[in-house]
């Protein structure tokens, strides 16, 4: 909590009403001496007495502030549960105090556009409460907020108090998703998906020559038999496939509504991402999302319940890349992206590098997706009677690079929630069990 006493001024100052009140007792005092008229010294007595009846007990301490936020898993379109508490640590009552707190646009927090004026008595604290809806995913702040203090009848006041904002989580509404297909490659030993990585396993992957190492129970006495040399049965490995999400943040088109009007870029890419990431996760696959930008953000792979939270708490800071720097060369420099993984990369593809990325991805033999987000309705201001004109080339030519990346071997698919990925996913698998050569 900060206020003006930190700064050595006092804390609790006159107000208007005391000088008013000062002013008038001295001058006609002042006046009733010089002209001998006892009536204007009687007429001052009632502003001599109020005052110092309402100076009686002086306040010493500030009031105390404090900002409460639902701290609790909110999702867009859930509702928030915010707060001020105006606690009153003096021994005196706060005749009145005016509290008003800002709020992020993205929440809608009932009465919160407006001063609060309530009295709190001594030793005791006044609660108000701010329900609203969170509209948006991200970080969004209640506060800060101000209060100003008013006692001893209005003549003193304290100088403005204020306390920092406090931050609610709303995390990504998870659209509807379910990809029934198998995935085109096993990186592990565990999940509940087959694989056609050789390893131990309960999956057949047919009868081969006994090598050292090879377990007893594994012999397959009717080849050994018929061959006269020991053979054991090949098992395929219980799959833990790894799942890269790939984000394309280099820059933000559409204008965001919140969950009740239109999506960005950004909405769109945020929302599949977290839909995605809690399909395969419940399915015991691993995944891990990385940043297609500057900063290069990273979520290493992992399973299970906690990396799915962890996965929505990254999100939560997913934030358009401005900068003109090619991210390529850092992103596959780095080795971040497995041999073995499944990429699916969440892009508008509104910036050329991010078509350079999905040929230099395909090219490397990494098992590519791309995820078209671009909203359909999304147009750029018009500027003038050319701007029509000019969005239908550049959208023919977008459809030229999306065409070109489908004769590099990479499918596009317009992110549209459940088995949006079906089809593109049955293709890359048909591809993966290709022989392919050396």
């Amino acid at each position: 909590m900060n206020n003006a006493a930190d700064d050595g001024a006092p804390t609790w100052v006159p107000t208007r009403a005391l000088g008013r009140a000062v002013l008038l007792t001295g001058l006609l005092l002042v006046l009733g001496v010089a002209l001998g008229r006892v009536d204007l010294v009687l007429l001052a007595a009632p502003f001599a007495i109020g005052a110092a009846v309402g100076l009686r007990r002086m306040p010493r301490a500030a009031p105390e502030i404090t900002i409460e936020a639902d701290a609790e898993h909110v999702v867009e379109g859930g509702k928030v549960t915010a707060g001020l508490t105006v606690a009153n640590p003096d021994g005196i009552t706060y005749d009145l105090v005016v509290v008003r707190t800002r709020t992020s646009p993205w929440l809608r927090l009932e009465k919160a556009d407006r001063p609060f004026g309530i009295t709190v008595r001594s030793q005791r604290w006044r609660a108000i409460d701010l329900p609203g809806e969170a509209l948006r995913w991200g970080r969004h702040d209640v506060g800060p907020a101000a209060a100003r203090v008013a006692a001893c009848g209005g003549l003193l006041a304290c100088r403005p108090v204020l306390t920092p904002a406090s931050a609610v989580r709303v995390y990504p509404v998870t659209e509807p998703f379910a990809a029934v297909d198998a995935m085109p490659a096993a990186a592990g030993l565990v999940g509940n998906h087959r694989s056609r990585r050789p390893g131990e396993g309960g999956e057949l992957a047919g009868v081969r020559p006994f090598a050292p190492g090879d377990r007893l129970r594994r012999i397959d006495w009717r080849v050994s038999l018929r061959t006269r040399d020991l053979h054991v049965a090949a098992t395929l490995s219980d799959r833990d496939a790894e799942v890269l999400l790939l984000l394309d943040v280099l820059g933000e088109a559409g204008r965001s509504g919140g969950i009740r009007g239109s999506a960005s870029v950004l909405d769109t890419t945020v929302r599949a991402a977290a839909a995605i990431a809690e399909h395969y996760l419940q399915r015991g696959d691993r995944v891990s999302l990385l940043e297609y930008g500057q900063s290069a953000r990273r979520l290493r792979p992992a399973t299970g319940r906690r990396q799915y939270l962890t996965a929505l708490e990254w999100l939560l800071d997913v934030r358009a890349d401005v900068s003109d720097a090619d991210p390529s060369e850092h992103l596959l420099g780095m080795q971040h992206i497995s041999s073995d993984a499944l990429v699916v990369v969440l892009t508008p593809l509104v910036d050329p590098r991010a078509a350079d990325m999905l040929a230099q991805l395909a090219q490397s033999g990494r098992f590519t997706v791309a995820v078209d987000t671009l909203p359909a309705e999304v147009t750029p201001p018009r500027r003038s009677a050319w701007t029509p004109l000019a969005t239908r080339l550049w959208r023919l030519e977008r459809e030229n690079v999306l065409g070109r990346l489908r004769e590099h071997g990479v499918p596009v698919v317009t992110w549209a929630g459940a088995g949006s990925l079906d089809l593109v996913l049955r293709d890359v698998a048909r591809t993966a069990s290709a022989p392919r050569g050396r």
